[in-house]
């Protein structure tokens, strides 16, 4: 007892990383033994002179000497193994039991955490090495140290190039020569065109459809030329697979109990644009009203694109099998299997994409065998609790966070054989769906040696799903995943490059990727994705919604309103914003009588420019961006309501993630129009709520700046045709006045 209770003593006082190296090698770093003051006695051990000629009165002694040192060195490793394999014994599920990741984080933090063993009793092994994914739920599934899932369990059933096609289904895959699929894929571009699209030269139109609105449309080369009207672009073909089911797009978010509706007039318009291989921008997937409906078509167009391409190369793996020829060639594949790349803002919406394809491939009446979907529904469902209780907040704050809104993740799903697998390898799979952010710590920078961005070197279908969310968490993600889109692979991943298409082989994939952006707003950076990253040959289509009644008009409280210009070189140009912030709009409201003045910052770099410039001035005011804690924000706000600070400075993206009410606003300064237009009415109903509590008559002023570059956001606010006559005129300031009251 004594033994193992000194056993037990010594294994808790070790640190974290000694456990580890213990855990390890069966033995402490020679760095911590312990040296006790008496040195023991060194023994020596006396070589012969010549060892290939010995001595033979030297010899005996020699092995005497070196026999009785190697007996005293075995005995003592075996001593120590006896002691650990006792103390092993009572404290192997403890040590068992520690979590890889928290012993990599406390080696990359030096932290140095001593921690009981006893403490760890009980607790159920964690072999995954990722916040991502606590458990294995299922046994053969687990991430590497890249973000690479294994899924040895499953690998042989979804593998692309072993498998045949299914009895019956051999000529599932002959697709009719006007499959756009099959010309799009088929289509042999030469360098002189190659060269034309990247010199981003194009060829513009504008027609105009019946959902969609006005479609502007630019096209590289003229042997393609842009889409006409509706009836140019009909719905694609079908695979067979989804015959049945693809007229039941809405049914995964169809009420329960409730009639399934058809397909719309809006999917119809979208699956037969999306089904020419054009880059296309909708800007008016409003999360309320049509993003429901735009995620089910993008779906079904994803299906579609991967089970016609899985299927050509398992019927051609057939003929491959069959064939003597063996010079006949198959190229129908790229250099990497990955053919879609699906980015969503949070896993809810992952949730949602994976439930679509179920119900479109889920034959009538039998259940789809979908690998590891326990664990699936566990990572990105929401539990009964999780849920805060309901808030007081606007319709589309409830439809965007609603459900897992974690921003971090990251699944492979592979399609086969009408089965489908979550967690597959990205190596081994079909679509990839991710965070820009779950993406990026993958990816890595040029600088990590840790970094792999190959899987999406043969990417055929890109979309991008709330493009204006990605704006509101870190833009830089996504530039940085869009710049590592269909790059020249560093290594082959065991491709068979006699299946290889040639535009792959070229370096062309970037010419035959299709692009969809989705986005409830118009915005330049949005914009910016198709005319910096997007070289589809086929050419782009653009939707622009002209708002004719701004958010202005849903402004409540009696207020002047009063737009003043400035004269800027660029978009990007934020000193001209400033300087004219400073030196005419701020000296108006630094008297004690203009206390109470919100500033509403919809950049948060221009934020930090801003709470820096109050500092250096010795200007009182608080201030609540998105980084701020819980108790920060309330003194803010108290301080603020009482008067105690004259201005507040105020971030947009607090703004998009809380919502929360202001009090005590009396003067409202945008220091630029906010990027969510109803963002504008609802901060200036804000000043409703000072009046209710104060009761007396205050007189409120709000002023907003803009320069031309702000169009889409000026439009959004007062309308497309004040907009335009406010843009024209030589006056540089406008006022507007809502909430008037009518007489009786």
């Amino acid at each position: 007892m004594g033994k193992r209770r000194r056993g037990n003593q010594e294994i808790t006082s070790l640190t974290k990383k000694q456990k580890k190296h213990l855990k390890e090698f069966g033995e402490q770093h020679p760095f911590h033994d312990n040296v006790v003051d008496r040195p023991e006695k060194t023994q020596i051990l006396r070589l012969p002179d010549s060892p290939k000629h010995p001595e033979p009165d030297s010899e005996e002694d020699s092995d005497e000497e070196q026999q009785s040192a190697y007996q005293e060195l075995l005995s003592t490793m075996i001593q120590c193994a006896d002691d650990n394999s006792e103390d092993d014994e009572d404290d192997g599920e403890e040590v068992e039991g520690e979590s890889e990741e928290e012993e990599e984080e406390a080696e990359e933090d030096g932290d140095v955490v001593e921690e009981d063993l006893d403490e760890e009793a009980g607790k159920t092994p964690d072999n995954s090495q990722s916040n991502e994914h606590p458990e294995k739920t299922n046994g053969d599934i687990e991430e590497n140290e890249e973000g690479e899932f294994t899924d040895k369990k499953n690998e042989a059933a979804f593998c692309l190039e072993t498998n045949l096609p299914v009895e019956g289904e051999e000529n599932m895959g002959e697709q009719e020569e006007e499959d756009m699929f099959v010309k799009h894929q088929e289509a042999e571009l030469s360098e002189e065109e190659v060269g034309r699209i990247l010199q981003g030269s194009k060829i513009k139109t504008q027609v105009k459809w019946p959902k969609l609105g006005t479609l502007q449309c630019a096209c590289p080369l003229e042997r393609f030329p842009a889409v006409g009207q509706l009836y140019s672009a009909p719905l694609p073909t079908i695979h067979k697979t989804l015959e049945a089911n693809w007229c039941l797009l809405n049914q995964s978010f169809a009420p329960k109990g409730g009639a399934v509706t058809d397909v719309t007039d809006l999917q119809k318009e979208l699956l037969g644009l999306m089904g020419t291989y054009r880059d296309v921008h909708f800007a008016n997937s409003s999360p309320l009203r049509e993003a429901k409906e735009v995620r089910s078509a993008y779906c079904l167009h994803v299906l579609n694109h991967v089970l016609k391409a899985n299927t050509c190369v398992l019927r051609n793996n057939a003929k491959l099998k069959e064939t003597k020829d063996v010079n006949e060639e198959f190229r129908d594949q790229g250099i990497t299997r990955p053919k879609v790349l699906i980015l969503v803002p949070f896993r809810d919406g992952v949730l949602r994409v994976v439930q679509t394809f179920i119900t479109l491939l889920e034959p009538k009446g039998k259940i789809m065998d979908v690998s590891n979907k326990k664990r699936f529904k566990e990572e990105y469902g929401e539990e009964p609790g999780e849920s805060p209780p309901k808030l007081h907040r606007p319709d589309d704050y409830h439809a965007v966070f609603s459900g897992n809104i974690d921003d971090h993740f990251r699944i492979g799903v592979s399609i086969m054989k009408r089965s489908m697998r979550l967690y597959s390898p990205f190596y081994s799979s079909d679509i990839i769906i991710a965070s820009p952010l779950g993406l990026r710590t993958v990816l890595g920078a040029d600088s990590e040696k840790k970094r792999d961005f190959d899987f999406l070197s043969s990417i055929e279908l890109l979309i991008v799903d709330q493009a204006d969310v990605f704006l509101m968490q870190n833009w830089e993600h996504m530039l940085h995943v869009l710049n590592h889109l269909n790059l020249q692979p560093l290594d082959s991943h065991g491709v068979d490059f006699s299946r290889v298409r040639i535009w792959n082989l070229n370096n062309w994939a970037a010419h035959y990727r299709q692009t969809l952006v989705f986005s409830a707003i118009q915005e330049p950076q949005i914009t910016n994705i198709l005319t910096k990253h997007c070289h589809n040959y086929r050419g782009q289509v653009c939707s622009k919604t002209i708002p004719k009644v701004g958010s202005i008009c849903q402004v409540l409280v009696q207020l002047p309103h009063v737009f003043q210009m400035f004269q800027s070189d660029s978009f990007m140009d934020q000193d001209a914003r400033f300087q004219f912030f400073v030196e005419k709009i701020l000296p108006q409201y630094r008297d004690s009588v203009m206390s109470h003045t919100f500033i509403y910052v919809p950049s948060y770099f221009d934020f930090v420019r801003l709470r820096n410039y109050l500092k250096k001035e010795d200007i009182s005011f608080a201030s609540v961006s998105e980084y701020s804690q819980r108790s920060e924000v309330s003194r803010a706000r108290h301080f603020f309501q009482k008067g105690e600070k004259q201005f507040m400075l105020f971030s947009e993206r607090f703004h998009f993630y809380k919502r929360y009410t202001i009090k005590g606003i009396h003067n409202l300064i945008f220091y630029g129009l906010p990027m969510y237009p109803h963002f504008y009415s609802e901060v200036c109903n804000m000043l409703q709520a000072g009046v209710r509590e104060g009761g007396g008559s205050v007189s409120f002023t709000c002023t907003a700046l803009y320069s031309r570059y702000d169009m889409h956001r000026l439009a959004a606010i007062t309308g497309a045709d004040r907009a335009a006559q406010m843009l024209q005129s030589k006056k540089t300031v406008h006022l507007f006045i809502t909430g008037e009251e009518k007489n009786a």
